[in-house]
């Protein structure tokens, strides 16, 4: 089972970003211990960061046909991605969207996502845990196919 990981922009400086948001773990360690739960549920994943919308998108099209889901933060693109949401819907695999804070606490205009119309469900708030767990119920609802309606 291949599940795609896509880190929009400026993800790259999770640890110095607004560490009192985002706290100080590094992108790499937050793909560290995806890759390690990844092998205990042994699935696959392919890992993309970039702050470029169309990055993003490609990554999406490029494993349209190899990827049973995805796990998508997509950053600043939350409020403003419509791209990203048209390709997200467009694929035939669920994706959960992630986010490291509770969007929905923070400025107003942060509070409302473009993106979560496109997805099956969004974990946010619990920092780095929020990507593990978003990893643990993707894996879990791929392999209920039965839940998946």
């Amino acid at each position: 089972m291949k599940i795609l990981v896509l880190h929009g922009p400026n993800l790259n400086l999770f640890g110095r970003r607004e560490p009192h948001i985002y706290g100080r773990t590094t992108l790499a360690e937050i793909n560290e211990r995806l890759a390690r739960l990844a092998a205990e549920l042994q699935v696959e994943l392919l890992t993309l960061q970039s702050n470029h919308e169309g990055a993003l998108i490609d990554f999406l099209h490029a494993h349209i046909d190899a990827a049973q889901g995805a796990l998508v933060n997509p950053a600043g693109l939350t409020q403003h991605g419509v791209p990203l949401h048209d390709a997200i819907k467009a694929m035939p695999f669920p994706t959960i969207e992630v986010h490291m804070s509770n969007i929905a606490a923070r400025e107003t205009w942060r509070a409302h996502s473009i993106i979560s119309p496109a997805v099956k469900a969004t974990i946010q708030g619990l920092g780095p845990q929020s990507y593990l767990a978003a990893l643990r119920a993707l894996v879990e609802t791929l392999r209920e196919p039965a839940e998946r309606a």
